[in-house]
């Protein structure tokens, strides 16, 4: 891979494309765009691949509130090469291969510094639509006026500007498509097996909803020796496709018509499962998730954004007798730390990465990895951006 970037272009503004979304839920339009060249703490990146995530469509959706905010250049999940540096950058370099991330990992507040969480009190988790430090954007289309940002990243574009809180820099042994999916969806349900809940060896593990993040908490089960991992999903097919990531049994919830998924699972795990993971985003399914996990020391882990503002309810007599339950954003992932460590796994052939990939295709095509997703067809669908 071409890993020299031009130094023609450093420190000054690049006319390149992006996919812009200038209404909620409309298709996305192949635009150009000027972007900025980076500023203090900043790094341009050149994307090399990008993918479609959940949280991507969500947001696509979202017809009000701050969070909503058009035209948008959407993406978070990606991979590329740095083209140029601000000033103080010093961890990175022109050249570099590189992830952006949505999660901050700035290495100098007290959350940081802990191992306690991912947090990042220096940049809080926000609906930001403009640069983490001074909320401005670096994008403009070509009538001039900006074009907001999206989670810090923006990936649906060939150029974007990234602080370097939000960059980790990886091996380029990695394949770029491979390298991509730990951008967000796959280190999220992996390290919410591997960090939040800590899996251990001979343990139960249930999985509320096996999309991506659902299957990367199925990989990271596997890979800490969990003795049965049960999918529970609406789709019956999900089952032969967890089959390649640790999914050891099934419930289809459609399926228990005379008892309730979590009666069901409890039947399965001789109590309740040790661990459950919560991946779709809905209250209820919560609620099954806290139910079905063990009386005594039961751990509920939720991954899933509640987009509807329904309240979760919990019997406190539950929680009196041992059961836990804590949200976790990013899977407790520290992006300069664990993302390295992932990239590892992989080349030691230990990570399964390439059964997350069901769809490759061209920048030109990106409104087909939405209707991919929207249609459940696709796991991950890479969008490669010189194709």
């Amino acid at each position: 891979m071409e890993k020299n970037c031009s130094s023609e272009t450093e420190r000054k503004p690049i006319r390149c494309k992006a996919a812009i979304c200038r209404s909620p839920g409309e298709p996305l339009v192949i635009e150009e765009v000027e972007v900025a060249p980076p500023e203090a703490w900043e790094v341009r990146i050149k994307i090399l691949c990008t993918s479609l995530c959940h949280s991507d469509l969500t947001f696509w959706k979202l017809d009000m509130g701050p969070a909503a905010a058009f035209p948008r250049i959407f993406g978070h999940e990606a991979v590329g090469v740095v083209e140029s540096v601000g000033e103080h950058v010093e961890e990175l370099r022109e050249g570099d291969t590189v992830l952006p991330v949505f999660q901050p990992d700035c290495g100098e507040c007290r959350d940081c510094k802990s191992q306690k969480s991912n947090d990042c009190s220096k940049f809080p988790i926000a609906h930001y639509i403009g640069m983490p430090r001074d909320g401005t954007s670096r994008f403009k289309d070509s009538n001039g006026q900006p074009v907001h940002h999206f989670l810090f990243v923006s990936s649906f574009t060939e150029y974007t500007v990234v602080d370097v809180a939000n960059v980790v820099k990886i091996s380029s042994d990695i394949p770029v498509e491979k390298a991509c999916l730990l951008s967000c969806g796959v280190s999220t349900g992996v390290g919410a097996a591997w960090k939040v809940a800590e899996v251990e060896e001979g343990s139960t593990v249930a999985i509320f909803g096996l999309g991506a993040v659902g299957l990367a908490v199925a990989e990271g089960a596997r890979l800490r020796g969990a003795s049965k991992i049960i999918g529970v999903d609406l789709n019956p097919a999900k089952f032969e496709i967890g089959k390649k990531f640790g999914v050891t049994d099934f419930v289809n919830p459609a399926a228990c018509l005379e008892k309730s998924v979590s009666q069901v699972i409890k039947e399965m795990t001789d109590g309740g499962a040790d661990y459950c993971f919560e991946c779709i985003g809905l209250a209820s399914l919560m609620q099954d998730a806290i139910c079905s996990s063990r009386q005594g020391w039961g751990r509920t882990v939720i991954l899933g954004v509640e987009m509807h503002g329904s309240p979760l309810s919990i019997n406190p007599n539950e929680i009196l007798r041992g059961k836990t339950v804590t949200g976790s954003i990013f899977g407790g992932v520290k992006a300069k730390s664990d993302i390295p460590f992932f990239v590892k796994k992989y080349l030691h052939k230990e990570l399964n990465l390439d059964g997350f990939i069901t769809h490759e295709i061209g920048f030109q095509e990106i409104n087909k990895a939405f209707d991919l997703l929207l249609q459940g067809k696709s796991l991950r669908c890479i969008i490669w951006m010189d194709k």
